[in-house]
């Protein structure tokens, strides 16, 4: 692990702990999401500091990045771009639209229509996409990260299975202690374009993070470790379940401990590691549909059924 590398990602966790009043853990998990070269998704009540969370993320990463709303009247070509008919070269031309970005903020992604959210299923899965017979290749690193509102308020659309699926991670805020609460009511309103501010300079460049990716794919994963991932796979599988975890959710757990424990200092998975990043890579994926609240979901009673020790 590069000490400057390992440095700079503490330096950026810090920064945003700045930003993000009392969330560490999440904050965390959010970072190791990037780090595992995953989309992430945000979900929780309105002015819980989604949009400001991702706006400081990346600032952070010093990433190509456009903000883009999501309405019930958005089409996908709002999103991927439109060909346009040049008179004067007599053909079509491509006019790029905001995804190609390296980071797509897809506020309040749960408001618009499904067509449109299908727009992203090819971009987030391939990094590319395809218009009028042509495939057009997305910036590299390309992230998507998704804000969305309980599915319970109006004007809501629930994102498929088949979408949440490309999530690496899913996150709720949730409230933030009474202390962070009470700085934010003596900051004001002022308060809050001055954290959103805060991380203002690029802490580790487009090049540096892909080059932090292939040290976190490097992360040792033991025999032992590997076979706790499993038994918790083959528990999914047995339980009544809403969903059970398919292979590839086995590779974005293994694929999030390693950037968790990167984060840590480590160069090797361990059960602590596994444990932290399960319910946010888990959880969205055994659910049927998709549901806000911070009570006891199916992740936390599959970790409880297997004992690590065992392994």
């Amino acid at each position: 692990m590069t000490e400057q590398y390992k440095k700079n990602i503490h330096l950026v966790i810090e920064q945003l702990n700045q930003v993000l009043l009392g969330k560490p853990e999440q904050i965390q998990l959010a970072v190791a999401c990037l780090l595992a070269n995953g989309h992430l998704l945000v979900e929780d009540l309105p002015g819980m500091g989604k949009t400001t969370l991702s706006h400081a993320l990346a600032n952070a990463f010093g990433l190509q990045y456009q903000r883009v709303q999501f309405t019930s009247d958005m089409l996908p070509a709002d999103l991927i771009g439109v060909s346009i008919f040049d008179q004067q070269n007599n053909q079509f031309q491509f006019h790029k639209g905001p995804l190609f970005n390296q980071l797509l903020l897809a506020d309040e992604i749960n408001r618009a229509n499904p067509k449109t959210q299908s727009a992203l299923l090819e971009a987030m899965e391939e990094q590319q996409v395809s218009v009028d017979g042509n495939t057009y290749n997305l910036p590299d690193p390309f992230f998507v990260i998704a804000t969305q509102n309980p599915v319970h308020q109006s004007g809501t659309y629930p994102l498929p299975e088949s979408q949440l699926d490309r999530f690496l991670m899913r996150l709720q805020l949730g409230y933030p202690p009474q202390a962070a609460e009470l700085q934010l009511l003596q900051q004001g309103p002022q308060g809050k374009s001055t954290r959103a501010e805060f991380v203002n300079e690029v802490i580790i460049n487009a090049v540096e993070l892909k080059n932090i990716q292939q040290e976190v794919r490097q992360i040792k994963k033991s025999d032992a470790a590997l076979n706790y991932v499993m038994a918790l796979l083959n528990r999914s599988r047995q339980g009544d379940f809403p969903n059970q975890l398919s292979p590839r959710a086995g590779l974005a757990i293994v694929a999030a401990a390693q950037a968790y424990s990167y984060i840590q200092g480590r160069g090797f998975i361990t059960p602590d590691d596994i444990k932290a990043v399960f319910e946010p890579v888990a959880e969205h994926r055994l659910r049927a549909g998709f549901s806000a609240g911070l009570n006891t979901h199916y992740s936390q009673q599959i970790l409880d059924a297997i004992d690590p020790l065992a392994f």
